[in-house]
């Protein structure tokens, strides 16, 4: 097979029944110069049983006993044999352009750590809105990191320069906000580049690692911020078990539950469930009205400066008990 320079890398942990409609949406792409390694981070739902029939030359099946996520993420980096790693999700939905779009841009900046684009939730006609995302330059990017601030990125939406990813250190295990620890790394170190156009489909679904977890990653999320603002500082970061307590109690309960009924109602959408969403919509509003504004005004005004994590000077005004 002709040596390429994207390697399509798909963690797959129990997807059906999505998977197939995943698969599809690479058959469907209209760059052809590109390779597939899928890893099966254990299996007890039929997924690898499914992708045993795949007959394609550009794809590579692996199957591994379960462990996690990074460390998957981490294993197709070493193994991708290509330049860049472009990931998917087995739930997602690749667009027919994505890959040719982003080798036009490979070319167009050959020496950038990371690219991404925007993504829409998934199936569109069935869900609303975005996927909330930073925008702006590599400059701009970098400088919103150095204030102190983490990029809301879609993971499944990045493509990443092997080499580079693996000299900032890759994947650390950072439960449900390793890629957030990962971007604020790379935005440090090499260029971010946003292609900007919806090129892939985000599909919310109960069996997510965002809706199961969604406390969780909120905690893990402003631990992956308190990494960076000790790097920044120069100061030494405490591991998160003696910290948690510290990083829950600026967690708020009722922006969690505005966010995850945000979600429940996509889900319902999808599903046609219109009176089950319109209830979900009406919690998050109760929830928290700020939030939900504050959604809004990013759906509809994306320029505006979208990042996540909480203020600095939260962390910085208890500079004693984070940084003892």
């Amino acid at each position: 097979m002709q040596q390429c320079s994207i390697t399509v890398g798909l963690p797959v942990y129990n997807a059906m029944p999505f998977l197939p409609e995943a698969i599809e949406s690479l058959y469907n792409q209209r760059a052809r110069n590109f390779t597939v390694l899928v890893i099966v981070d254990g299996d007890n739902d039929g997924s690898l049983k499914y992708l045993e029939t795949i007959q394609d030359e550009r794809f590579r099946i692996v199957s591994q006993p379960n462990h996690g996520l990074a460390a998957t993420l981490n294993r197709m980096l070493r193994e991708a044999g290509t330049g860049w790693l472009l990931r998917q999700d087995a739930d997602d939905v690749s667009y027919p352009t994505r890959i040719e779009r982003l080798q036009e841009y490979i070319l167009q900046f050959p020496d950038a750590g990371m690219f991404y684009s925007l993504a829409e939730y998934y199936p569109p006609k069935r869900s609303l809105g975005r996927f909330r995302s930073t925008r702006g330059t590599p400059h701009e990017l970098r400088k919103l990191v150095q204030s102190g601030y983490l990029l809301s990125i879609c993971h499944p939406s990045v493509a990443l320069n092997v080499e580079k990813t693996m000299a900032i250190g890759g994947y650390r295990n950072l439960l449900h906000a390793e890629d957030a620890d990962l971007w604020w790394r790379m935005a440090l170190s090499y260029d971010i580049h946003l292609l900007p156009e919806v090129l892939i489909g985000f599909r919310q679904n109960s069996t997510s690692i965002s809706s199961r977890n969604s406390r969780t990653q909120e905690l893990h999320g402003l631990y992956a911020q308190y990494l960076l603002l000790s790097h920044l500082s120069g100061c030494r970061p405490l591991p998160l078990s003696e910290i948690s307590q510290l990083l829950e109690s600026n967690i708020s309960a009722n922006r969690t539950q505005a966010k995850q009924q945000l979600r429940h109602m996509n889900m319902h959408l999808a599903a046609k469930q219109y009176g089950s969403a319109l209830t979900a919509f009406i919690r998050s509003l109760l929830a928290s009205p700020a939030y939900l504004i504050r959604r809004m005004i990013d759906e509809l005004l994306p320029l505006s400066n979208i990042a996540n994590g909480i203020s600095p000077d939260l962390f910085y005004r208890r500079k004693e008990a984070f940084w003892p």
